[in-house]
């Protein structure tokens, strides 16, 4: 079986799961997703806790869920049948309700009518129902209904999966997908599934250059608590993150880039789509809407980009029940699990020189250096080298991939390896 059909039947397999911010769910989800991988570890996070600007929200489970028209006896939405027919986060509530009344607790879309929306109310208390508005128009409005929500919504925790799979650095890339929508397969399972599979294959892999990380989150609340909780070391590790989302369909390839579109990532993706001859549709920063949010605030910081097919916000079916098995599909799945493992190959052959000597070294004490101040010509290869060399440590601070140095230095890629290779053997640098 091919990976992409691999990872297709595990979408299958947690489609039917409610996932949220927290809840049973999310723990089922992350418990499938171990058994494909069983480097991954799982974590809870009390209810309560806070993170930054933020608190961990309580935990909601859902126990039973159903609309009733009491005249006709019709169900006309059940959680049980579809669990985008609940709000998430719901309280619970058993009320008969006239129509007027119960209209103003009701979700659909005019322009999508056959659609059941997905909504939610995490930090608010409330409570609703999701239903397609050709079903809307159906009902009576001379008729009574009974609103039934059975949830607890209580202190407990959040949870979330990682895996880390250390390399030669501690220098590391991190991959961000979330697990908090329910039965969604391009929006969200395509996320998860794809990654797993991908921590896989790199788990298996030998001789790692660098470290990886993979984290399995809710969405904005799960990164900005990840963040919290450990911001130093990812300051400090991390040089790159994927924001792995959105990847289920082949309708076309997606690239949202860092804020200011100038990091090794950047140039590494565009470069790999311009080699490939693969078209993409380009978006920016402003287009953002999932975690490099966070990752990418302003005072974090950390370089984040996300390579989609059909982009969040971009398509009607997105936050929809028509966002479902149909939409995704085994080509568009395997499509992009190949481009991520081709960007990781891409990225475990680059280096990052850095200096380590502060300030500027002396050359001379090396015969690096011409010991004589006298004036000499362009010509003399002593001089040039000793230019070229000073002009590649400038750069090495360990921000800039050889490519990089390369361009800002107006030579030769080859010859910049040479430059390097003397500079190594000289101990200039950090290994």
């Amino acid at each position: 079986m091919s990976t992409g059909k691999r990872i297709y039947s595990l979408i299958k397999e947690l489609w039917p799961i409610n996932r949220s911010l927290t809840g049973n769910g999310n723990r089922t989800t992350l418990y499938k997703l171990k058994k494909i991988n069983p480097k991954l570890k799982k974590f809870e996070v009390l209810s309560g806790k806070k993170v930054f600007d933020w608190q961990i929200p309580l935990e909601w489970n859902v126990k039973k869920a159903y609309l009733k028209d009491l005249v006709t006896n019709k169900i006309i939405a059940d959680f049980d049948n579809n669990n985008l027919h609940l709000m998430g986060y719901s309280e619970s509530v058993n009320k008969i309700l006239t129509f007027s009344s119960l209209k103003k607790k009701l979700n659909y879309i005019r322009n999508l009518p056959d659609a059941i929306p997905y909504t939610t109310s995490y930090y608010n208390r409330d409570w609703g129902f999701n239903i397609s508005f050709n079903e809307f128009k159906k009902l009576n409005k001379k008729n009574n209904y009974q609103a039934y929500i059975k949830t607890d919504l209580k202190k407990g925790s959040m949870s979330y999966g990682e895996i880390l799979i250390r390399g030669k650095s501690k220098k590391e890339i991190l991959i961000s997908t979330y697990i908090c929508h329910p039965s969604m397969a391009n929006n969200e399972l395509s996320g998860p599934a794809l990654s797993i599979y991908l921590s896989k294959w790199i788990a298996q892999k030998k001789n790692n250059k660098f470290t990886y990380r993979f984290l399995f989150i809710p969405e904005t609340i799960g990164s900005i608590n990840y963040i919290s909780s450990k911001f130093k070391e990812l300051k400090k590790n991390v040089i790159g993150i994927i924001n792995l989302t959105c990847v289920g369909d082949s309708k076309v390839t997606s690239f949202l880039p860092t804020k200011y579109e100038n990091t090794f990532l950047d140039k590494l993706v565009i470069n790999y789509f311009n080699k490939k001859k693969i078209k993409i549709r380009k978006y920016h920063w402003k287009d953002r809407g999932s975690d490099e949010r966070q990752y990418m605030s302003a005072l974090v910081n950390l370089p984040t980009v996300s390579i989609m097919s059909s982009k969040y916000h971009s398509y009607r079916e997105y936050h929809t029940s028509k966002d479902d098995l149909k939409f995704i599909n085994i080509k568009g799945l395997s499509k992009n699990y190949k481009i991520h493992k081709d960007l990781i190959e891409k990225i475990e052959k680059l280096d990052f020189p850095k200096t380590n000597i502060f300030c500027e070294p002396n050359l001379g004490k090396r015969n690096l250096y011409p010991t004589k101040s006298l004036f000499v010509k362009k010509k003399d290869k002593l001089k040039k080298k000793s230019k070229d060399l000073l002009n590649f440590l400038s750069y090495s601070d360990g921000k800039n991939t050889l490519e990089d140095i390369s361009e800002y230095t107006n030579n030769s890629l080859n010859y910049t390896k040479k430059i390097y290779k003397d500079l190594l053997k000289n101990n200039l640098l950090d290994k």
